[in-house]
């Protein structure tokens, strides 16, 4: 697609939205604690907001200002107010102005994790919203958020709403093609999932859920734990009921 010539500001939100679930299998009380502790460090708030400011480089966003917090007993939250890095704006005094466009532009993540499942699933959930206007184009981000988070379950939505003019003046619903949203994504990381994918075009509209099928079963248990049959079943009916039901 050819490069718009635009009128001013291009207001056009994109509105990327992922939901991660990863699982792992506690035997007891000990297991339980031992994940929750790994979790409380891997995915701890200050990791996230660096995974954070990584989308924010990837996407070409300036990084206006950035809060972070960790929850007790676990749980941890993130979050970016961003600006369009690209040039310097339409208009004289664009940067020190941008501030108003800041509830469209953020990157904020939260996690939840679960640990009520009655056969000893634990589930760890995270939810990553990118919002964007102007140029950004958050797709670009797919892979770097894959390779952060450990993964079995994946949704994720793409919405692009809005319009913006052309320098003539009619209406711009649309400035990029989005072919799917596996367009996106590494084939060596979509090769490891099944995936529905639902698309309309003409509502800007995309999105695509997976569910892992390369998997080691050991690596679903704590070290030196043997892999419990049945446990192992109870985790797959877990991970494809969420998986159909989201």
């Amino acid at each position: 697609m050819s490069r718009l010539k635009l009128s001013g500001f291009n207001n056009l939100r994109k509105l990327l939205s992922f939901s991660f679930y990863d699982f792992v299998v506690a035997t007891g009380e000990a297991d339980r604690k031992s994940y929750a502790a790994y979790l409380n460090e891997r995915y701890a708030a200050a990791r996230i907001r660096g995974l954070l400011e990584r989308i924010a480089a990837i996407i070409d966003a300036r990084v206006l200002a950035a809060s972070e917090q960790d929850y007790d007993p676990y749980g941890a939250s993130a979050l970016l107010l961003l600006s369009d890095e690209a040039g310097s704006g339409p208009t004289p005094g664009w940067a020190s102005s941008v501030r108003l466009h800041l509830d469209k532009s953020h990157i904020a993540a939260h996690t939840y994790p679960d640990f009520a499942h009655p056969e000893g699933i634990l589930g760890f959930r995270v939810d990553i919203e990118l919002s964007t206007c102007g140029e950004i184009s958050p797709l670009r981000s797919l892979d770097e958020i894959f390779h952060f988070f450990d993964t079995d379950v994946v949704v994720i939505d793409y919405l692009v709403r809005g319009y913006t003019r052309a320098e003539g003046g009619a209406h711009v619903f649309m400035d990029h093609e989005v072919p799917s949203i596996a367009h996106f994504i590494d084939p060596e990381i979509l090769d490891q999932f099944e995936r529905v994918e639902r698309a309309l075009p003409a509502a800007h509209t995309w999105q695509l859920k997976l569910l892992r099928t390369r998997i080691d079963p050991a690596e679903y248990f704590a070290p030196g734990r043997a892999v419990d049959p049945a446990r192992l079943e109870a985790l797959t009916r877990e991970m494809r009921e969420i998986y159909q039901n989201l």
